[in-house]
């Protein structure tokens, strides 16, 4: 596992890795900065800041106990992601950066997700998408590993979801998608060149072939059953009284004003 973690923090400081992390960040940024509340929480993957555009007072940036350690990127919380220190219902924001990929145990930390989100509370998180040119070369790359040869174009840590697997497993536990985002659509090449040439493919994947982006994003929101958030009332009702007041009446002596009903 180690050797595995490695291969992906080096990864990263790779072209298409830094690619993938300027796309997130992106997304991050604009996901996360409407965002409102006070506890916000990043589980995993601390060399990318998914909260820096996030107005919340608190923030928290967790790495996993099971995991070794990032280095030289800061982290404020060492917890285990499927037994998070925090109550029930404490927190209004949870991102999660490549979380579940890497997770031992991704049905289990997405629980615990939902077990601390308020209700109407969100879950910001990016994912490899295997359906993709990507996700094709990893494949092909295993292929040929097993006949004795052949390169890993992704980390070979974690284990990669589908887009309509994971919406499914947030479904299940009560969580609305909000929205959902695909792209880096350049092919799985390795050089800052190749990557340069191809940028075209960008505009054409989000029009085209959208859903074939080599990752995704998804903002989903913990809808409680039965349950109702009261908004603020901006107009005011007038309360209508049970009796009519008629005007003064011109015919009355003595400028006597009588209200409808009232008898003489």
């Amino acid at each position: 596992m180690s050797d595995q973690i490695i291969g992906l923090h080096e990864w990263f400081e790779t072209p298409p890795g830094q690619y993938l992390l300027d796309w997130e960040r992106r997304c991050f940024e604009e996901g996360v900065a409407d965002i409102f509340g006070y506890h916000s929480l990043q589980l995993g993957l601390p060399v990318l800041d998914t909260l820096a555009a996030n107005r919340m007072p608190h923030h928290w940036r967790a790495v996993d106990t099971t995991l070794p350690v990032w280095g030289g990127v800061a982290a404020s919380l060492r917890t285990d992601f499927t037994a998070l220190p925090f109550a029930p219902a404490s927190l209004d924001l949870v991102t999660l950066p490549h979380t579940l990929e890497l997770s031992l145990d991704p049905h289990a930390t997405l629980r615990e997700v939902e077990r601390v989100l308020v209700p109407e509370g969100r879950v910001v998180l990016s994912c490899i998408n295997p359906v993709s040119l990507w996700g094709l070369a990893q494949r092909r790359a295993r292929l040929y590993q097993r006949l004795g040869g052949g390169r890993l174009y992704l980390p070979e840590a974690g284990e990669f979801i589908g887009y309509w697997r994971l919406r499914d497993w947030l479904r299940l536990l009560g969580f609305e998608v909000e929205s959902v985002r695909f792209g880096c659509y350049r092919p799985a090449v390795r050089g800052q060149r190749a990557l340069d040439r191809m940028a075209w493919m960008e505009r054409l994947g989000d029009r085209w072939w959208p859903i074939l982006g080599a990752a995704y994003f998804i903002v989903a929101i913990k809808r409680v059953h039965g349950m109702r958030l009261l908004s603020p009332s901006w107009k005011s009702v007038p309360v209508r009284s049970g009796s009519q007041v008629s005007v003064a009446n011109r015919h009355e002596p003595d400028g006597v004003v009588r209200c409808k009903g009232q008898k003489n």
